[in-house]
């Protein structure tokens, strides 16, 4: 009897290990090993007037654990129609997750319950005193007053680095900017050493994830990401650190709380959305947050910034600003004008160029390319005077 018990137990744990090694297999066939490789922030030298450039490290491996969850091909392509995207999936693991939500505003005034046309006034007003908030505000100059051994340069890199993170277990945005918020926040308020910079930054992204995904990755792929230069537990006692000292406010708005509405504005004349300055505004506000001198501002501007950049971009010999934008935003263009000036020279490489991550995401068609655009050198001046009632 308990040799047949034993042969089930045998029989058992053969198919599941075949399951296991099948399942294996279909992964290696959709995920091609990545090319990109880790930066190992530890190595990098304390000088923050050094151009920003990569010390890399060993070739990264692709998370297994998520592959099997990742089979659903991307919603947009260089033709998406609005069709294609009303019609999309509702599953979150789908590549160009942020294209779920351009419809998500495109009517402020619809009469979808769900959408709160009603109250989208209150709702931003709303937002717009909590972003002001000092508890939810980084230092302007915290790598002036408060660090020693983290410089702006190794702040460029690890954020481009959390891009690459993001893109590899397709993240949302929205978990991007709430990391780079809450990395910002913990470091203006402790000394770190650079040797735990990676480390602060994959457990904020692990918090932002628990905050915005459905799905979030969990601790030992993060781990993993990093080529498990830190273990699970001393990920874990980041994370809870990082919550100490923000006191677990944890939901502060970001630059794309307040891009969607913008954007929304910027479009109410457009009888379609034109997805190629919804896609632009979503790569220059990741432009902005390898910017350390985007800290001081907040995010409602920036937010703002974008969209007037978007807008001379695409548009270049008309005013990027209108009285509607200057309503909703509440920025006139001259306010906008040290920020928008700040990401057109990331825009053109003239900061930050050798970091790449957000530069080649934006490079995919399904993006539209938007990386690709090129821009005027010079802002004309008369576009950040007052915008006349036409």
């Amino acid at each position: 009897m308990a040799d047949q018990e034993n042969c089930v137990r045998v029989t058992r744990l053969a198919k599941k290990r075949a399951a296991e090694g099948m399942a294996g297999s279909k992964s290696h066939k959709h995920h091609q090993p990545p090319t990109k490789k880790r930066v190992i922030l530890g190595e990098l030298t304390n000088l923050s007037n050094e151009p920003a450039t990569r010390d890399l490290g060993s070739e990264p491996k692709k998370p297994k654990s998520r592959a099997a969850k990742k089979v659903k091909k991307a919603v947009t392509t260089s033709t998406t129609t609005t069709k294609d995207i009303d019609s999309k999936s509702e599953d979150p693991q789908i590549c160009g997750a942020d294209v779920s939500e351009i419809y998500e505003y495109q009517d402020v005034e619809s009469e979808d319950p769900q959408l709160c046309g009603a109250y989208v006034s209150e709702i931003y007003e709303y937002l717009h005193n909590m972003e002001k908030e000092a508890k939810r505000r980084p230092l302007p100059d915290y790598i002036e007053k408060v660090q020693k051994d983290v410089s702006p340069n190794m702040r460029a890199i690890l954020v481009d680095w959390l891009v690459e993170v993001a893109e590899e277990y397709k993240l949302l945005s929205d978990t991007l900017h709430l990391s780079i918020s809450h990395m910002d926040r913990f470091l203006s308020m402790n000394a770190l050493n650079r040797q735990k910079l990676q480390l602060l930054g994959v457990s904020s992204m692990l918090i932002a994830s628990k905050y915005e995904e459905i799905n979030p990755p969990n601790v030992d792929e993060f781990c993993y990401i990093t080529d498990n230069t830190y273990t699970k537990i001393e990920v874990v006692k980041m994370e809870a650190d990082i919550l100490k000292h923000l006191k677990f406010e944890v939901g502060s708005p970001t630059i794309k709380t307040f891009l969607r509405k913008f954007t929304a504005v910027a479009q109410e004349d457009y009888k379609i959305p034109n997805l190629e300055l919804e896609f632009l505004g979503y790569y220059l506000a990741e432009l902005s947050l390898l910017e350390y001198g985007c800290v001081k501002f907040l995010p409602s501007l920036v937010a703002a910034s974008v969209v007037f950049l978007s807008r001379f971009t695409i548009q270049p010999k008309l005013h990027p600003w209108s009285l509607a934008l200057q309503h909703f935003s509440s920025y006139k263009p001259a306010d906008l004008k040290e920020c928008v000036l700040i990401i057109h020279d990331l825009q053109l490489s003239k900061r930050g160029g050798s970091l790449v991550a957000a530069r080649d995401k934006y490079k995919q068609h399904e993006f539209k390319c938007v990386s690709t655009l090129s821009s005027p050198q010079e802002i004309p001046n008369s576009f950040f005077e007052d915008v006349k009632d036409s």
